[in-house]
C-alpha cells in the first residue's frame, strides 16, 4: 500500500527539501509523487537534458526510505517548444489558437510534438532505466481534461481525413453510402473534402460526428500507448499508470481504452471544486469510485485526495474537520488500494495558489496534517483487506459510441445520460450493495443484475450476449432510447425498434416523444401495481407489449393504451424495459423486485450512512461512514459526523 503526497520540490527553495521530507515522513507516508509539470527543469534548451534536480530530489527520498512515481512532463510543455513550433498548440472550434500559458494546450495530432515527447519520455526513462526507488511511471496528466480532448485545428483536420481513408479502405463512395451524404448534397469526392464538424448552420452529419469522437478518442489513446511502450521498451517491469480526472463519462475519449494500456488505473477524486457552495451527493462520490474501478475492472489508486478548499480563480467549499478524511476512506472502501494527497504544501505562486494542501503557504503544521497523519495510521491496519477485490452482483454497463452519439443528438434538453446511469446507481448505493461501471466490451455474465441506459448504438455482439444472459437467468434493466441506432448513429430501415432486441424485451416501440419537464407525464400502475400512480418525464417510449407484462402504462388522455414499464421472462430470467424516466419511488420499487429475483439481500441504513463490505482471506470487515453533518446510529454502532469505523465481523 503506497500512502504519501503530491510534490512539487522545484517550486521551492531546495533547502525546504529535507524538512519537507521529514514532514512527510512524519505523516506516515511511503511515497511522494514528483516530476509531472516539470518538463523545462529538465530540457531547458531544446535537445539539453538535465535531470540532475531529480536526482537530487529522489536520492533524498531514497535517504529516509520514501519511494517515488515519477510523472512525464508532457502535459505542460516549455515555452521554448511552442515559440519554435506554434503549430503544436491546439485549436478552439473557431479556429483560435489555445495560446501558451495554460496547461493541455497541445494537439494530439501534431507529429511535431509527438516527436518532443519521445524524446523527452526516453531521456527520462534511460536515465532512472536503474533506479529502483521509483515504484510507478505516470504518463501525462489527466489525458483530455479541460477541453483538451477535442481540437479543431489543420493537424486534425489532415488526421482525421487519414482516421476516415483508414476506416473506409480509401473507398469514398463507401464513406458517402454509409453517412447518407446525398442529404443536403454533402456527396465527397475525396476525403481531403471532408471537414472537421466544426460549428455550422444548422448541424453536421450524425454518422460523420461519431466518426470525429472516435477519432478524437482514438488520437488519445495513441498518445498514451506511445509513452507506454516507450518506457517499457527500456523498463520492462515499470508500473506504468495514469491519472484520470473526474467526469470521464462526459469526455471525448473512452478512458476504458485508455486504461487498455496502463499497469494501473488512478483517479483524482475531487468531491468539490471552486465555486460549489457543497461537495457533490455521497452517491455520486461512490459512483466516480466506481466509474475508475471498472475501467480495469481492478482496484485503483487516488494519486490526488483533496484535504483543503479547492480552486484556479474560484475557490470553494472547506472540508469540514475529518470530512476530507471520510473522504479517503470511501475511496479506499470502494476499491482504492493506495492514496496521496494533493498537494503536500499550497503554493505561493502560480494558477493553483488557492488549491489548499495538507499544509498552507505559511507552513505551520494545522489540523488538515493530524488528519491526514491519522488516517495514514488507520488505513495501515487494513492493508490485506483493502487490497483485496471489489466483489458486486450488479453493474451499470456504458457504451463510448453511445454516450457521443447522445452528444451530438440530445434529443431532450434534459437527457443527461450520466446522471441518468447515477440514478440507477443510487438505487444499490441506497441500500449499501456496490455496483461496477463498466465498459460495454467486459463480460458480464458473472454478475446478477445488468442495468443498460440509454445504448443508442445497438451492436450486435453486445445484444447476443445480453439476451444469452438472461436466457441463463440473469436480471436486466434497460431504459428507453436502447438500441435504436446503427454502428454508424444512422437510424435503421426495415426494423421495428428497439433493433433486434424487441424478442429480448418482450415489446416493441410503437412512437416516441421527447418532453421538456422531469415529472409531466402520469402513470398508472398494472396488475400487482394496480392502484398505483406515479410520475415521468425526459422522454418516453409507447411501449407494446408481445411477451412481456406491463408494470406501469401512460395515463394521459391520447397514450393510455401504451405501456410505459414491462417486465418480460426470458428463459431463467427476465428483463425490465424502463420506457421513461419515472419519479424515484417506481426505480425503487424495480430495485428491490429485481434484487429480490437476483436473490440480493438489501442492507439497511439511515440516510447518509454509508456500509461498504470487504474480505480478504483473513477477516471481512464492514466500513461504516457517516456522510452527515451530525451523528448518526447504524445499530449499536454511533458514529460523530464524518466519522468512519471499521467493524470485523471474523
Amino acid at each position: 500500500m503506497l500512502l504519501g503526497v503530491d510534490y512539487y520540490p522545484e517550486q521551492w527553495d531546495e533547502k525546504l527539501m529535507d524538512e519537507d521530507m521529514d514532514r512527510i515522513l512524519e505523516l506516515g507516508s511511503n511515497v511522494i509523487r514528483i516530476g509531472e509539470f516539470a518538463w523545462h527543469l529538465m530540457e531547458k534548451h531544446e535537445g539539453e537534458y538535465d535531470f540532475s534536480f531529480f536526482d537530487k530530489v529522489i536520492e533524498k527520498a531514497k535517504a529516509k526510505g520514501l519511494k517515488v512515481i515519477f510523472g512525464t512532463p508532457t502535459a505542460t510543455m516549455p515555452a521554448w517548444l511552442a515559440r519554435k513550433h506554434p503549430e503544436v498548440l491546439s485549436q478552439f472550434p473557431d479556429g483560435t489558437k489555445r495560446t501558451f500559458g495554460g496547461r493541455h494546450v497541445y494537439c494530439f495530432s501534431s507529429d511535431i510534438y509527438k516527436s518532443y515527447c519521445e524524446k523527452i519520455v526516453t531521456e527520462l526513462a534511460l536515465h532512472y532505466k536503474n533506479e529502483k526507488a521509483i515504484v510507478a511511471w505516470q504518463i501525462d496528466n489527466e489525458l483530455g481534461h479541460e477541453g483538451s480532448d477535442v481540437c479543431w485545428c489543420e493537424n486534425c483536420r489532415e488526421a482525421f481525413d487519414l482516421f476516415l481513408h483508414a476506416r473506409f479502405d480509401g473507398y469514398i463512395d463507401e464513406l458517402n453510402k454509409t453517412y447518407g451524404t446525398a442529404f443536403w448534397s454533402q456527396e465527397y469526392n475525396s476525403f481531403d473534402e471532408i471537414p472537421l464538424p466544426a460549428p455550422t448552420i444548422t448541424t453536421h452529419n450524425p454518422a460523420l460526428r461519431l466518426d470525429f469522437e472516435r477519432f478524437c478518442s482514438a488520437n488519445i489513446e495513441s498518445f498514451a500507448e506511445m509513452q507506454a511502450d516507450i518506457i517499457r521498451s527500456i523498463i520492462p517491469d515499470a508500473v506504468i499508470m495514469h491519472d484520470f480526472p473526474g467526469g470521464g463519462l462526459t469526455k471525448h475519449v473512452d478512458y476504458s481504452k485508455v486504461a487498455s494500456h496502463l499497469d494501473k488505473v488512478a483517479f483524482n477524486n475531487y468531491p468539490v471544486w471552486g465555486g460549489q457552495k457543497y461537495p457533490i451527493a455521497p452517491n455520486e462520490i461512490a459512483f466516480g469510485l466506481d466509474y475508475i474501478r471498472g475501467l480495469k475492472g481492478e482496484n485503483f489508486w487516488i494519486t490526488e485526495a483533496i484535504m483543503g478548499a479547492q480552486g484556479h480563480d474560484i475557490t470553494g467549499f472547506l472540508p469540514r474537520p475529518n470530512q476530507a478524511k471520510m473522504w479517503s476512506w470511501q475511496g479506499m472502501a470502494r476499491g482504492c488500494d493506495s492514496l496521496m494527497y494533493f498537494r503536500y504544501r499550497g503554493a505561493t505562486k502560480g494558477a493553483e495558489q488557492f488549491c489548499y494542501g495538507i499544509l498552507d503557504a505559511d507552513n505551520v503544521k494545522r489540523r488538515r496534517f493530524y488528519e491526514v497523519q491519522s488516517f495514514f495510521s488507520e488505513a495501515k491496519k487494513y492493508e490485506e483487506v483493502l487490497s483485496s477485490p471489489v466483489k458486486s452482483d450488479v453493474c451499470i454497463v456504458y457504451d463510448y459510441d453511445s454516450l457521443a452519439s447522445f452528444r451530438i443528438q440530445q434529443q431532450s434538453i434534459l437527457l443527461d445520460c450520466e446522471r441518468e446511469m447515477k440514478r440507477y446507481h443510487k438505487l444499490f448505493y441506497d441500500v449499501n450493495k456496490t455496483v461496477d461501471v463498466i465498459p460495454s466490451d467486459r463480460d458480464f455474465s458473472q454478475y446478477k443484475i445488468v442495468i443498460v441506459p440509454h445504448m443508442i448504438v445497438g451492436k450486435g455482439e453486445f445484444l447476443t450476449r445480453l439476451r444469452e444472459y438472461a436466457e441463463k437467468g440473469g436480471c436486466v434493466i434497460m431504459t428507453y432510447r436502447t438500441a435504436i441506432k446503427d454502428e454508424n448513429n444512422n437510424l435503421t430501415f426495415g426494423k421495428v425498434i428497439p433493433v433486434d432486441c424487441c424478442g429480448l424485451a418482450g415489446a416493441y416501440i410503437e412512437e416516441t416523444e421527447s418532453v421538456q419537464e422531469y415529472a409531466c407525464i402520469p402513470l398508472a400502475g398494472e396488475g400487482e401495481n394496480s392502484g398505483k400512480t406515479a410520475a415521468a418525464g425526459i422522454f418516453r417510449d409507447m411501449l407494446v407489449p408481445e411477451t412481456a407484462e406491463t408494470l406501469y402504462r401512460y395515463d394521459d388522455d391520447f397514450y393510455r393504451g401504451f405501456s410505459a414499464i414491462t417486465r418480460n421472462s426470458l428463459g431463467k430470467g427476465r428483463v425490465y424495459y424502463i420506457g421513461t424516466t419515472p419519479e424515484e419511488k417506481v426505480l425503487k420499487e424495480i430495485a428491490a423486485e429485481a434484487m429480490a429475483f437476483a436473490e440480493i439481500e438489501p442492507l439497511e441504513s439511515p440516510e447518509g450512512v454509508e456500509i461498504v463490505e470487504r474480505s480478504s482471506e483473513e477477516r471481512t470487515v464492514k466500513f461504516i461512514i457517516n456522510h452527515n453533518y451530525f451523528p448518526a446510529s447504524w445499530g449499536s454502532v454511533t458514529l460523530a459526523p464524518f466519522e468512519v469505523k471499521a467493524i470485523t465481523e471474523n
